[in-house]
């Protein structure tokens, strides 16, 4: 077994843990309000977390479809639709009308070109979803720490302060950004949080947050026609006309005759 597919192995061993159920769960009620109005033809699901069905059973849109990238992925329970590179995309470019990233980037090491094929895929006013670990939360400081909570494999976590200012730079539009899943980073399940306290931490102590659930929209390219600057006709205005070569040829010949007809006499 490879080094990816052993650290993917792990890494769905700990979502079966009491910590890692009771994040899934928390994760799939926040998705289904922020995709609740989300439409369109076609969903996609970047990576595998928890099953198939764990966040595209949320999805408004008439189909829907999961891309993960290694073959242990391929799991006949998790239903996968599709094997492929997260940062080469087997999709056409503006064919996708939402897609969720659901804690992808925090086992990746190519975050910023899976991000440009995110953009590339989805069309004009189309949606995404992000999910992720904060590196400065309880969690991600315990990160180091064996048994702390933190699933293997989730090494170089990114802010979502810095992943909002690479959305921007694709031009990108933020339109969420919040922090949840407030318990102790511990092995055991000794502590379950409640509604309650998931209301207290995102009040009084959001940088305290295990992970941060980000929406963002493509936005729409409107192209403004340029009106090309035709020029104009010269207009003869009457009394300003130059005298034509004909009429001073004509003249010049007069004059010359009236010369000529003089000397005679």
């Amino acid at each position: 077994m490879t080094l990816r597919k052993w650290t993917d192995h792990i890494a769905y061993t700990w979502l079966q843990s009491p910590p890692g159920q009771a994040l899934l769960t928390l994760e799939a009620r926040l998705a289904e309000e922020l995709l609740d109005g989300v439409f369109g033809e076609e969903a996609l699901q970047i990576g595998l977390w928890g099953d198939r069905h764990t966040f595209l059973r949320y999805s408004r849109t008439q189909r829907s479809a999961l891309l993960a990238d290694t073959l242990w992925d391929l799991d006949a329970s998790a239903g996968t639709l599709a094997v492929g590179e997260l940062h080469r995309l087997p999709i056409a470019s503006d064919s996708v009308d939402s897609v969720i990233l659901p804690h992808s980037l925090d086992f990746s090491d190519r975050p910023q070109a899976i991000l440009r094929e995110v953009h590339r895929v989805l069309r004009a006013d189309g949606h995404l979803l992000l999910l992720g670990f904060r590196p400065g939360g309880l969690w991600g400081l315990r990160r180091l720490v064996p048994g702390a909570g933190m699933p293997p494999g989730a090494e170089d976590l990114l802010s979502d302060r810095r992943l909002k200012d690479w959305l921007r730079l694709l031009d990108m539009r933020i339109l969420s950004n919040r922090g949840y899943f407030f318990r102790w980073p511990l092995p055991g399940g000794r502590t379950t949080p409640s509604v309650r306290w998931e209301q207290r931490g995102q009040r009084w102590w959001p940088e305290l947050s295990a992970c941060y659930m980000l929406s963002a929209q493509k936005r729409i390219n409107t192209l403004t026609p340029v009106r090309p600057v035709w020029s104009k006709t010269r207009q003869v205005v009457a009394g300003l006309a130059e005298p034509s070569t004909r009429t001073l040829s004509t003249q010049t010949s007069r004059t010359r005759f009236e010369r000529k007809h003089r000397d005679l006499y």
